[in-house]
Formats: structure tokens, C-alpha cells, sequence
């Protein structure tokens, strides 16, 4: 049953947006905070109180996480990790062992049953001694074969499959050698066959792939007789027949995940073992993907945390002209931003957890936002870490510590967080994806009317329509609660900055229409200005979570009030300090927020986009001359036609 080698077939941007477009959810059952924050409805209603676990959900995360830091903290050692570039089977086995690997499946199927909130922290325990266990973790558990199966799966798939992800790794395949975020491309196949499935295809990037026992394929059902076809999602467990994991890639950072390159060959794959129905896979990865990109804002999370310790505990101690360096404004400017935006981080993550375990929102546009947001300002983060620590923030952990001084690894820290930002929809994807949702009301009502392949009299109806919901809609953008004085006052010091989210969102609202008005079907390519709108409202958004978490905080409240984790209890509730943090990121966030305000009318999109056209016409070759290509000679994408492997199996099982 091995397909024919081929060439890639080419797809048109046309079909490509087509698959995309039908990929994702086109309905608004719940309330969304990012949705209305976008159409300039600041509906803090939907965040305030700020959301806390129940106390079963309490009880359950808090003896996990007692014993999960106990165990990070005397049983894993990062260096070794980073040195030996594996995670010691001895490490992956006491994980399993205290249930890790099920954190987020029910108790009724073999797992912890932690909540979203819970999963979030066990997360950020884990990524902070080793970012590459919490990888680990996090692909295994967020986008792997447990997600999908629990929201989408049978009942017979959920007795038969979680039990087994709650002891065994899985891991998600869909990316290949010439398919990244435009799936309209995906080549590889799965072909009926009396009662089975037959995969072929070469999968690139498969995050615990080399270790897997269970992964999720995304492949193609051919359409004919019996079978609506499309891209499927299916369980293949590693044992079978045909499978190869040809290579185990190495990269720059995350030093100790098994990421590999898995060939399919005629692979007999039973239909109990499709997801969902034929045609839906990439309906069911967008929407794991929901909550499976918080995974990201957890370890975004830890690192700001520790960031802010290290800089904390360095910029006392080390002097230079007659002062401690964090006395100096040019350092105390980068302490503020880690110690400020640390807390941030954490408050995005937080929230965005809770509101998903509530179930009361739709958080796919907060989601989002946090998994962009948090991936950036991490990664800020790292880099001014690393600057403040001066030299010592280049020199490895290793060579600090054989020359006497404290391991520090500022710079591993840098390499490993900057995946983050290309991790689960790199940022440029991201901004497309949450401008798609955030510009989703106008396109309800007008999209018609900019849509060439429409008739004359469904752009009449749409017309009629879209009077009627603009005549609504843009008296709401004039005035608001931000203009009131008295606004918001339950906040305190906090409700200036929360009257400033408001009368932003709706200024951001207006600058939305007057887009969509000048461009209309070009908006989707002004692709600059559609990346700072969505960064405005990732600032508003984190600006909001922010507030609203202080405000819990100084009054005891916070999600995690009168928990005891890592030696801290009640008794560190961080009360009044909380609003002064706050008020310090929300400032520097009105900063930020201003600046790509200037960004949206006065830029040099136009004539970037003319100059790259030219360079990549060869037009400035010249400039290239003088210098040596060090790379390792090869083609661009590596060939991945169907067929036998002719390649050993690095693949391995832990356990």
C-alpha cells in the first residue's frame, strides 16, 4: 500500500486561507474578554473577582506540587541535563511514578485530575530547574495524545487510551519537512483499508518523538466512496510496524529534549483509532491548542520568576563605583522591568488558567494572547538579564562555577526561552491568528462585501447588514466608563490604569474600523499594522490581569492566597506590594502601548516590503560580498518522499 513518490502538489494562497479558514471555530457559545476587548468593550465583569479554585481542586494541587518540588529539588540535576543533553531515565521514571504524566487526566481514567490552574504551576515547578523537563511535560500532556482524546475522543478511547497516556509519553505530529503553519500542504497520507488506515509520510520536530510510546499524526484521508477524506487525527502507538524515527535533532537551547524526525511507512493504523471524525484533525489541534498554549506562559512564568532573584540577589552584591550596581539608574531601570514584569507574567497565567478550568468564557483569544505575550517578554527578560550580569551573563554555568563562583546560567536561559517564540504558532502566525478572531465581528457582518467571489445581491445584504450593526456599534466607541473620574474605584491606586485599558480598547476599536474601512479585503495583508493591534491589545490584556490580580492579592484573595508552596505560606501574602508592582508594569506597559499606537500610521511597512521584494529579486547581492558562508553544504528542506526508511530507528523507550 506505499504511495508512489511525488512531488509536493502546489497549493494557491487562495486554498490555503480556504483550509485555515475552515479549520477554525466560526461560533461564539461563551463570552469572550479578549473578543470584546478588541471591539472596545471593556467587560472586567468577566475577570473580576478574580476567579479561585475550589477547595477539592485546592487540596489536590497543593500536595502535588509539595511533592513534585521536593523531588525537582533533590532529584534533578539541570546540569547534568544540559551537560548530557538527555533527561536521565531515572527522572522521566519518578515523574511517571508520582503520576506527572497525567497531571491533567481524570482521576476516573489513572491520572492526578489537576486543574488548568494546578497543571499551570506543576509546570512552572518543573521549568524552572529544567525547561526541558517541563517541555517534556507539556508536550506530552498539552498538545499530545492526552488533550485530544479527552476532548474529543469516544468514550471506548478514553478507557482504553488515558490510562495508558497517564503512564506512557506521547507526543503530536504535524509539522513536516515542508509544511510549518500553512497545513493546506500536508503531505502525509492515511489510505482506508478494510478495517485499518494506512500512513505514510515523514513527520519534522516531534518533541519527545524519539521517546514517545503514543503519538497523534495528522495526515490526509483521500476522498472517495464512504470517506468525506481531509486531514484526520489519529493514535498510533510507537510499537508498530513501520515506523521510524530517522534522527534526533539538536538545537540551541532545550539541550535535553528528544525531538526527532518520525518516518511512516505502510503503517496499518485501525479505524478505532481515528479521532474524532475524517476531516476534522486540524479542527481538533486548533482547539486543544486552546489550553495547550498555556503550557508555554507557565515556563514564561518560572523563568521571570527566578530572573527576577538573580537580579535581585546580583545587582547587591556586585559593586562598581563605590555603589551597588542595581543603585545605578542604567541597571535599576532592568530590575524594574524583570521584578515588574515577572509578576505580570505570572498574573496572565494565572488568570488565563483559571478561566479555563471556570469553562464560564471562550479563552481561545486569551489563550493566544498569553502564549504571544508572555513568549516576548520572557525573552526580554533573558536578554537583560544576561546584560546586567555583564560578562558573567555570557560565560556558561559551568565554567562560573569551575572558576569558583555561582553557577548562574543566565545564558541557558536565553537559548532555551527562545524557542517560546516560535513554539506552538511562532509570533508572526500568532498575530494573523488573533487578528483573524479579533476582526471575526466585522468580517460576520461585512465580510461580503469585500469577498470578490460574491454576488452582486448577497454584497447588497451584506450591506444592509453591516448598517445595522455599525449604527449600534460606533456610538459605543465615543464615551465610556475611562472617562469617568470615579471609574473602577474598587481598585484604588490601580483604577487610573484600568480607566486607561478602557478608553484604549476603544480607541483601538475605531483604529480597527478605520482599517478595515481604508484597505477592506487588503487589511489581510498589511500585515504590520495588524501585528501591533493585536500587540495593543496583548498589553491591555495583561494590563487588566494584572490589576485585577493585585486587587485580589492586597486583600487576600489572590488565586493562591493561603497556600503553601516552596516554603511560602499566608503569612507572604504579598498584600500592598502587590498594587505597587502593578502600578510600576501597568506604567511601563502604558509606555509600550503608546509607542505601537505611533507604530499603526507612522511606520516603513510600504517600503520594507518593496525593499525585500527587491532583495529577494538579488537586486542587493552585492551586499553579501566580502564574507564566507560557513554552513554545512545541503538543500534548503530536506527531501521527504513516501517509502521504506533507510535510516536505523534511534527511537528508545524510557521504562
Amino acid at each position: 500500500m506505499s504511495q508512489p513518490s511525488r512531488s509536493q502538489t502546489p497549493v494557491d494562497e487562495r486554498t490555503a486561507r480556504r483550509v485555515a479558514e475552515e479549520a477554525r471555530e466560526s461560533e461564539w457559545r461563551l463570552p469572550s474578554f479578549g473578543r470584546q476587548l478588541f471591539l472596545g468593550d471593556l467587560r472586567l465583569d468577566l475577570v473580576h473577582p478574580h476567579p479561585r479554585p475550589d477547595d477539592a481542586s485546592r487540596r489536590r494541587g497543593e500536595a502535588f506540587l509539595a511533592r513534585l518540588t521536593e523531588f525537582c529539588a533533590t532529584r534533578v540535576d539541570p546540569a547534568l541535563i544540559e551537560r548530557e543533553s538527555r533527561i536521565p531515565d531515572d527522572v522521566v521514571n519518578g515523574l511517571r511514578e508520582m503520576g506527572a504524566l497525567g497531571m491533567k487526566i481524570p482521576e476516573h481514567y489513572g491520572g492526578l485530575g489537576l486543574s488548568q490552574l494546578y497543571y499551570g504551576r506543576a509546570l512552572m515547578v518543573v521549568g524552572s530547574v529544567s525547561p526541558a523537563l517541563g517541555a517534556l511535560l507539556s508536550a506530552h500532556q498539552s498538545i499530545g495524545v492526552p488533550q485530544p482524546v479527552k476532548m474529543f475522543g469516544t468514550e471506548e478511547q478514553k478507557e482504553h487510551w488515558l490510562p495508558r497516556c497517564a503512564k506512557q509519553i506521547s507526543a503530536f505530529l504535524l509539522t513536516e519537512p515542508d509544511v510549518g503553519s500553512d497545513p493546506a500542504r500536508l503531505r502525509a497520507s492515511a489510505v482506508p483499508d478494510g478495517d485499518d488506515y494506512v500512513l505514510n509520510g515523514v513527520k519534522l520536530w516531534t518533541t519527545n518523538g524519539v521517546v514517545a510510546d503514543l503519538v497523534v499524526v495528522m495526515a490526509r484521508v483521500p476522498k472517495s466512496d464512504g470517506h468525506r477524506g481531509g486531514i484526520s487525527a489519529f493514535i498510533v502507538d510507537m510499537a508498530a510496524p513501520g515506523i521510524t524515527v530517522e534522527n534526533r535533532n539538536a538545537f540551541m537551547g532545550l539541550r535535553g529534549i528528544e525531538n526527532g524526525v518520525t518516518r511512516f511507512h505502510d503503517v496499518r493504523v485501525p479505524k478505532a483509532n481515528l479521532i474524532g471524525a475524517e476531516g476534522a484533525g486540524l479542527r481538533i489541534a486548533l482547539t486543544t491548542l486552546n489550553t495547550g498554549r498555556l503550557s508555554l506562559p507557565a515556563i514564561c512564568a518560572a523563568s521571570g520568576k527566578w530572573a527576577a532573584k538573580i537580579a535581585r540577589e546580583w545587582s547587591k552584591e556586585r559593586v562598581q563605583w563605590g555603589r551597588p550596581v542595581g543603585e545605578h539608574e542604567a541597571v535599576a531601570r532592568k530590575i524594574a522591568f524583570i521584578a515588574a514584569t515577572a509578576y505580570a507574567l505570572e498574573a496572565v497565567l494565572d488568570l488565563s488558567g483559571q478561566l479555563a478550568d471556570d469553562e464560564r468564557n471562550d479563552i481561545r483569544i486569551e489563550a493566544a494572547l498569553a502564549k504571544l505575550w508572555s513568549s516576548e517578554m520572557a525573552c526580554r527578560i533573558a536578554d537583560e538579564l544576561v546584560q546586567l550580569r555583564g560578562g558573567r551573563g555570557f560565560e556558561t554555568a559551568e565554567s562560573l562555577a569551575a572558576r569558583g563562583e555561582r553557577g548562574v546560567p543566565a545564558e541557558q536561559l536565553l537559548r532555551d526561552l527562545r524557542i517560546n517564540r516560535i513554539f506552538e504558532g511562532s509570533t508572526e502566525i500568532m498575530h494573523l491568528l488573533i487578528a483573524r478572531e479579533a476582526v471575526d465581528a466585522h468580517l460576520s457582518v461585512a465580510g461580503d462585501i469585500i469577498d470578490p467571489d460574491a454576488s452582486a445581491g448577497t454584497k447588497a445584504r451584506a450591506a444592509v447588514k453591516a448598517g445595522g450593526f455599525y449604527a449600534r456599534w460606533l456610538p459605543t466607541l465615543v464615551t465610556g466608563a475611562g472617562q469617568r473620574p470615579n471609574a473602577y474605584a474598587e481598585f484604588g491606586a490601580l483604577a487610573k490604569h484600568l480607566r486607561y485599558v478602557e478608553r484604549v480598547s476603544r480607541k483601538l476599536a475605531r483604529s480597527i474600523f478605520y482599517a478595515a474601512g481604508r484597505w477592506q479585503g487588503r487589511l489581510e495583508y498589511k500585515q504590520g499594522f495588524l501585528g501591533r493591534m493585536v500587540d495593543i491589545g496583548a498589553e491591555l490584556f495583561a494590563m487588566s490581569a494584572v490589576c485585577v490580580r493585585a486587587n485580589a492579592d492586597s486583600s487576600g484573595l489572590g488565586p493562591l492566597s493561603g497556600s503553601i508552596v516552596d516554603g511560602a505560606s499566608e503569612a507572604n501574602v504579598p498584600g500592598a506590594s502587590a498594587v505597587l508592582l502593578a502600578d510600576a508594569f501597568c506604567r511601563q506597559a502604558r509606555v509600550r502601548v503608546e509607542e505601537l499606537f505611533d507604530g499603526l500610521w507612522r511606520n516603513t511597512d510600504e517600503m520594507d516590503v518593496k525593499l525585500a521584494r527587491a532583495v529577494l529579486a538579488g537586486d542587493f547581492a552585492w551586499v553579501e560580498e566580502g564574507v564566507l558562508d560557513p554552513s554545512i553544504p545541503g538543500p534548503w528542506i530536506a527531501p521527504a518522499e513516501p517509502g521504506p526508511s533507510e535510516k536505523a530507528s534511534v527511537h528508545r523507550r524510557i521504562g
